[in-house]
């Protein structure tokens, strides 16, 4: 399989550095604005196989201008979600496949943002279904390690665990330190104020899909493997977006394990206006408020070697079992950075958000996985995707939760 990976930040560098141990890649080209940087994620490898390219992902006439170029079987998109649809949209121009791990951004309800959904995440995407088919071709979408992992997990729960889901929650949190920083988040800090600061979304049988408050519905949650106990909320995710259009289930949201500290610095960040897109002018200078953020803080890629700690992603799961007894179940993956800094010299929460894509493609070249159109993980069997895990040097586990309040 030839790739065509856009973006060589930490997430695209990952993605590059796990493939080049696997064969079934033949050839992957890495490609980002910044050609030195591209240059540098292919060079540490010393694989003829990489080679690097130089594209602006905003513009879909030189994105389409380098797939014509490199002609490969498929394109990963490893940049931030603003660029979603340009990559898209030239992989549909040239009949290309299309892979990433965050979806098309939503826009705010007009009217009522707080409780009513507007664009949703993806919702993009989807209405090109017919599109893709027609052409004969995929876009795989959401699968990072959010989304994408928790929503294999709760394919897999749906098909070997449960005769009856009352609720899907998604609980990602970690206990990661960096070094030297008050505040460095460890992924694109375009990204995290997109998840954080906008209405959650969240589904329920019989309502559909709605929004909430950002930050809402504090709780505490003991994550696995001795992270222990982080406070949680109510975030934007793909997962809810994703979950409900293959499983049946009560109850659909998504909670992150940002932790006091962390929230509060991105109330405050949103209370300054540091959140916003729109330009203001400085001094004669037309500025965006979030860019000079980005500019600010430290590139996620560069901190692994500060950090230490470990990160876990995973989906709690309550219902029915198969014989119609209450069970309650929290299936999830945790890496190490000691392990991720080690082994391959990514920090860990870019090395486990790359993992995923490739394990899929792999799959797919395999011929057990079968996208045809717009799909996102749950579209397919969880089974072999999981018995892959270890294979890419991690692994998953189930935890058992109470069953309390759960009704037969």
């Amino acid at each position: 399989m030839k790739a065509l990976v856009i973006g060589a930040g930490g997430v695209g560098s990952a993605i590059a550095n796990i493939a080049s141990r696997r064969t079934f890649i033949t050839e992957m080209v890495v490609a980002d604005r910044d050609l030195a940087r591209a240059e540098a994620a292919v060079n540490r490898l010393g694989d003829n196989r990489f080679t690097a390219a130089a594209v602006n992902a905003a513009s879909v006439e030189d994105l389409s201008a380098l797939i014509r170029l490199t002609n490969p079987d498929v394109v990963i998109n490893a940049v931030d979600p603003r660029f979603v649809m340009p990559i898209f949209e030239a992989c549909e121009a040239e009949g290309v496949n299309y892979v990433d791990m965050a979806m098309s951004l939503s826009k705010a309800h007009p009217d009522d943002p707080m409780t009513k959904v507007g664009l949703m995440l993806g919702e993009e995407q989807f209405a090109h279904d017919d599109s893709f088919k027609s052409k004969g071709i995929y876009a795989l979408v959401g699968i990072g390690v959010e989304p994408g992992l928790s929503d294999v997990f709760a394919r897999y729960a749906s098909d070997n665990l449960f005769s009856r889901i009352d609720s899907a929650i998604v609980y990602d949190g970690s206990n990661l330190v960096v070094e030297g920083y008050d505040f460095a988040p460890t992924f694109s800090i375009w990204t995290t104020i997109e998840e954080c600061l906008n209405p959650p979304l969240m589904w329920e049988r019989g309502r559909g899909w709605y929004t909430t408050e950002p930050f809402s519905e504090l709780e505490s949650f003991d994550f696995p493997d001795g992270i222990g106990p982080v406070e949680c909320v109510n975030v934007e995710h793909e997962e809810v977006a994703l979950i409900p259009r293959k499983i049946d289930a009560g109850k659909v949201a998504f909670k992150y394990g940002l932790g006091s500290h962390f929230i509060d610095i991105l109330k405050t960040i949103h209370t300054l206006g540091l959140d916003r897109t729109e330009p203001v002018t400085v001094q004669g200078v037309s500025v965006s408020p979030r860019q000079v953020l980005a500019a600010l803080l430290p590139d996620p890629a560069t901190l692994g070697s500060r950090m230490s700690g470990k990160t876990c992603a995973g989906i709690q799961v309550k219902g029915l079992d198969k014989s119609g007894n209450p069970k309650a179940v929290y299936i999830y993956n945790v890496v190490d950075n000691a392990f991720s800094m080690g082994e391959y010299g990514d920090q860990a929460v870019v090395w486990q958000t790359a993992i995923n894509p490739l394990i899929a493609l792999e799959l797919i070249d395999r011929g057990e996985w079968k996208p045809s159109g717009v799909n996102g993980p749950e579209w397919f069997p969880a089974d072999p995707f999981l018995a892959m895990l270890e294979s890419y040097g991690t692994s998953w586990h189930m935890r058992d939760e109470s069953v309390e309040g759960i009704e037969r």
